[in-house]
């Protein structure tokens, strides 16, 4: 070659080195067959798991009281947790007989480690309380991202099977599921719990002279069967088994308990035994719209949810569990039994995936097609080629990372296609300008060209990965969702930049050298170029002016000032809304119902249908189930607000499930807020309180709008809280407002007489027993059927009519020391007295929780919050002065205090990890360009237009109505490295000129016109590839804050930097 390599720089010898070498083409196919098989092999998921690591310990405390729950047990335990290693926070739950307590683990502390560290703790400091205090043995539950079912079946009949019926299909059906590769953990929800029910006749018993007690024990000795070894025969040995289980309900029935007047007494005599259904303490149904207007179709119901292994693909378990389910439907599956799938997050990862990357091959084949519009069809094969290696080889390198391919690992590779593509155009753009200018052989002029743009091609490029990097430390639940926009976008940068100088030099040298540049398109080059140098002589001249120039120069820049400060009111006049993130389009929401303490699942259930009825007349929803008294399956929500711990008869779930998005108009958040003042109106009726909650897209939290009242005085606190709760409710749009207080409701205390007690010779555990064995029932021993998967008790209990009457129940009779049956009545007294409240701590200081959500006009809580806030700084709250926190948990209590959290929270510490990340972005840019121009003050010239992004970004976000969300802080970050990256160019070129003998006037004009089109092309890519973002409910500020912001920093990049440097220079000569 004719070039002289050793005078060039990296970018130039490495072109050199690849344009005419034959490894090149094998490597890209290489590197392109990689991609392939990242594509095929990564697992697909609709969102980045954030792996929340949680625990909870259940320590049971039979009897205790609240107090004495929270003073002996959860106080202690706290302290002990609080020690563990990479804790974040320690919540507890004290109520009547238990305690729980959660633990959550700072986000990126490995899973194992944490829970190792935390059995560790809980089982080598068992001695904090003394065995005969009768504290019960803790269970560690942990709970994580692996425990939210992938997948959910409903089971529901068209016939007249109940609950009972389906559940045991459902049993059946769990197992062959389990077979499928990838499955996790696969249980039922509303099975109805199966018992032989032995309901006693207190009458009876009374006449035969025997006791609940005896029962038990005749039962639990009648079911003893013991291995009683080998007996040696003659010729064998034999082994002997004594005695034979209880294996049914006529078994049961038949066995004999006593005797009087010397014939045998049966079971059957003094109680009644039936095998099914215990008495019910939830209720599933699936509910549709009925064949008329306004009717409901409602039947029965259980839900197999199925969890996956981590790291297994979604979309290959649920597609696998569909294909089996319809192979036993023949076998297992008895006929007029409906399956329903209520949950596929395998089938929405998918859908979401293929249509990211359809977009994707739509943002690459819209950069193509401007390279062959403003350069020729072999330079768009070029880029096109280049495009492509790229984006095969980082989706290579982010599975090799460990990422999954999401929504945001996809969008990362959607809104960085305008910048991984411009490393190629650049290059290609100068190979094409070489040309044209008059270069003798391709082969010759390629090098050179390369090496003309590579060193500010290379800075540029870092330039990019320094301003996006910085993103991927961002802290807390929002930083594994984004981490993939910054380490995947970086990785492409890198990987574009290394193509550019191997890959495009070979394919321009393959395919350029077919025709004659020179002859084609240099008249048409060297007329635009002319066409822009004319341009830009008109636009700059007047600036350029020895005489005037200054002063309009000043105004120019003032006016740049100007329009920034405009751009940032815009904000604090709220025609820009901040928001976390928007809510995404589902097909799915929640319904979340507390009714007060006290009330019967029947009530819960009926109000459940009245929902369900107002809800199935929505068009847009396809079908509900219901769950009263128990939760529906967990999603990623519930995981972290702990919905799977909600039970009890005053509690209910629905699942809405709507049509697919493609099938409605309304997203699924408008849909939600336009049912929810229905919902709340029905709600009101029967007293509850009602929750319309969405799957967020990011890090979800306990509620969008969070008070923790601290305080050193219990029952002020909670005054404190019913104040704020009514304040909630007066402020305009804040909605689903609860606490943590439970409502008045009464509760019966048996109080024993212990002295009439003792004189009968009876103890107050063995009244405790009985009235516990009356209302709650007591398992004497177990059927042993051969068939059961789940065991089958065999329980006593007194029928349910009986329970509800306080004088039947205490006709339970117990045995005094002489042989008398006394009844309850004789030793006891009743009281009723208030329901107690659960206590509650947060890292082990008593707090009171009001939470709530926003649906006014701006639909962010902070405004909302702030409001609240405002109102508490003007006037005392419930007679006392409140002081507020927003970033921490006060560190005295000894006064009254609210800490805000929530939405508030996670939008506070993301977008000051985000502003830090943005400010070591702009010193790593400094950094950079400070070692490429040896100088201090050229830097600052080159970043100048980094404000300038707002005057686009902000007003996009105003003309089209959109919230600025953590998304766009993204878009603007990302801003930051695409508008340097055009200064460098611009400056760079200048030098080069200036080098040349140029004039400084004349070669601020000519960088202008001939680096004008490069930009121009980089920042169409740009804007085209986020235009296809733009419809994203979540990424749409990314896409807004990218198009917007280029399109007005390029044009006054184009402007301002020029003119700067001129201003700079001129003042140096």
């Amino acid at each position: 070659m004719s070039h002289d390599a050793t005078r060039m720089g990296i970018s130039g010898r490495l072109a050199s080195a690849f344009v005419a070498n034959p490894l090149t083409p094998v490597l890209a196919i290489a590197g392109f067959l990689l991609g392939l098989v990242a594509v095929l092999i990564t697992p697909r998921e609709e969102e980045p798991q954030i792996d929340v690591t949680m625990a909870n310990i259940m320590v049971p405390f039979a009897g205790a009281p609240a107090a004495d729950v929270e003073n002996l047990v959860s106080y202690p335990l706290e302290q002990v947790l609080s020690e563990v290693e990479g804790v974040k926070h320690v919540y507890s739950v004290s109520r009547p007989g238990m305690a729980v307590l959660t633990v959550e683990f700072q986000v990126g502390v490995p899973r194992q480690d944490a829970l190792v560290r935390l059995y560790n703790q809980v089982y080598s400091n068992q001695d904090w309380a003394p065995r005969g205090l009768g504290v019960g043995q803790p269970l560690v539950r942990p709970m994580g991202i692996d425990d939210v079912p992938v997948m959910s079946l409903t089971l529901s009949s068209d016939d007249a099977r109940g609950a009972t019926e389906l559940a045991e299909v459902a049993h059946t059906l769990e197992t062959e599921l389990k077979r499928v590769p990838g499955t996790r953990d696969v249980y039922t929800i509303g099975a109805p719990e199966r018992a032989v029910v032995v309901e006693l006749d207190a009458t009876r018993l009374a006449a035969y002279g025997m006791t609940p007690s005896d029962l038990a024990g005749a039962l639990a000795a009648a079911n003893v069967v013991q291995q009683a070894g080998e007996r040696v025969a003659a010729d064998a040995q034999v082994p002997v088994t004594a005695g034979t289980w209880l294996a049914d309900a006529d078994e049961v029935a038949n066995l004999i308990v006593g005797l009087r007047d010397g014939r045998p007494l049966l079971l059957a005599d003094v109680a009644h035994i039936r095998r099914g259904a215990d008495l019910p303490h939830q209720y599933v149904w699936h509910a549709e719209a009925g064949q008329g207007a306004g009717t409901l179709a409602l039947a029965p119901a259980v839900t197999i949810a199925i969890a996956k292994k981590p790291g297994a693909n979604a979309a290959d378990i649920t597609g696998a569990i569909l294909a089996r389910l319809d192979a036993l439907k023949a076998t297992h599956v008895p006929e007029g039994v409906r399956i329903t799938t209520t949950r596929d997050y395998g089938y929405t990862a998918n859908d979401k995936a293929m249509k990211l990357i359809q977009k994707l091959v739509f943002a690459t084949l819209s950069v193509v097609l401007l390279v062959l519009f403003a350069l020729g069809w072999r330079e768009a094969i070029v880029v096109g080629t280049a495009v492509v290696l790229t984006l095969a080889l980082t989706l290579f390198a982010s599975w090799a990372m460990g990422f999954t391919i999401n929504r945001v690992s996809l969008f990362a590779l959607i809104f960085s296609i305008g910048i991984l593509v411009d490393d190629a155009i650049v290059i290609v753009e100068n190979i094409h300008r070489h040309m044209a200018l008059g270069a003798k052989k391709l082969l010759d002029a390629i090098p050179p060209a390369v090496d003309e743009v590579g060193a500010p091609t290379i800075l540029a490029t870092f330039t990019v990965i320094a301003a996006l990097l910085p993103m991927a430390f961002v802290s807390g639940l929002m930083g594994p969702y984004m981490r993939p926009i910054p380490i995947n976008a970086s990785a492409g940068m890198l990987l574009s930049l290394l193509i550019a100088l191997t890959v495009t030099p070979w394919l321009a040298y393959k395919l350029l050298s077919r025709h004659h540049v020179a002859d084609e398109t240099g008249q048409g080059g060297r007329g635009i170029a002319a066409r822009l140098k004319r341009l830009f002589q008109r636009v700059l001249t007047p600036f350029l002016d020895t005489e005037r120039g200054g002063r309009r120069r000043l105004m120019l820049f003032g006016g740049m000032i100007a329009a920034v400060l405009f751009a940032a009111l815009l904000a604090v006049l709220q025609l820009v809304v901040l928001k976390m993130l928007p809510l995404d389009n589902k097909s799915e929401f929640q319904v979340v119902v507390d009714l007060p303490e006290g009330a019967p699942l029947e009530r819960t259930n009926a109000l459940l249908v009245e929902l369900a009825q107002a809800l199935v007349d929505v068009p847009e929803v396809r079908h509900v189930q219901g769950y009263a008294g128990t939760a529906a399956p967990v999603n990623f929500n519930g995981l972290v607000r702990q919905y799977y711990l909600r039970s009890g008869a005053n509690v209910g779930d629905l699942q809405v499930n709507l049509v697919d998005k493609h099938e409605r108009s309304r997203k699924s958040h408008d849909i939600a807020r336009a049912v929810r003042p229905a919902l709340a109106a029905i709600g009101n009726k029967y007293g509850a309180s009602i929750k319309v909650t969405e799957v967020p897209p990011g890090p979800p939290v306990m509620a969008p709008l969070v008070a923790e009242i601290y305080g050193p005085d219990a029952q002020r606190a909670r005054e404190i809280g019913r104040a704020l709760q009514a304040k909630f409710a007066e402020t305009q749009g804040i909605v689903d407002i609860d606490t943590s207080m439970e409502g008045d409701a009464a509760r019966d205390v048996v109080i024993v007489d212990r002295e009439r007690a003792a004189r009968l010779g009876i103890t107050q555990a063995q009244i405790a027993d009985a009235l516990a064995l009356a209302v709650s029932g007591a398992d004497a021993t177990y059927l042993r059927d051969g068939a059961s998967k789940y065991p089958v008790p065999i329980r006593l209990r007194l029928p349910a009519g009986e329970q509800a009457n306080l004088a039947q129940l205490l006709a339970i009779r117990v045995r005094a020391n002489d042989g008398r049956l006394v009844p309850l009545s004789e030793m006891v007294r009743v009281e009723q007295q208030p329901w107690e409240q659960t206590l509650y701590h947060k890292d082990l200081a008593p707090v009171v929780y009001v939470m709530a959500d926003e649906a006014g006009a701006l639909d962010s809580p902070l405004y909302g919050m702030f409001s609240v806030v405002s109102q508490l700084n003007a006037a005392p709250l419930a007679g006392e002065k409140i002081d507020q926190y927003f970033f921490a948990q006060p560190a005295d209590t000894s006064r009254f205090a609210v800490k805000w959290d929530g939405e508030w929270q996670i939008t506070f510490e993301t977008f000051r990890d985000m502003g830090l990340a943005y400010s070591a972005g702009l010193l790593l840019i400094y950094l950079l360009v400070v070692a490429q121009f040896r100088s201090y003050v050229v830097p600052l010239v080159i970043m100048a237009p980094i404000p300038l992004t707002a005057i686009g970004v902000m007003p996009g976000h105003a003309l089209l109505g959109a919230q600025f969300t953590a998304t766009s802080m993204i878009g603007m970050i990302a801003l930051a490295g695409i508008i340097v990256r055009n200064s460098i160019l611009l400056v760079d070129f200048i030098n080069h000129a200036r080098s040349q003998g140029m004039a400084l006037a004349d070669a601020v004009v000519e960088a202008c016109a001939v680096r004008a089109q490069p930009i121009a092309l980089t920042a169409v890519a740009a804007m085209g590839g986020a235009f296809f973002i733009l419809d994203d409910p979540i990424f749409n500020g990314l896409a807004i804050s990218l198009i917007f912001g280029i399109l007005v920093s390029t044009v006054l990049t184009l402007v301002v930097i020029p003119l700067l440097y001129y201003t700079l220079l001129a003042r140096n000569r």
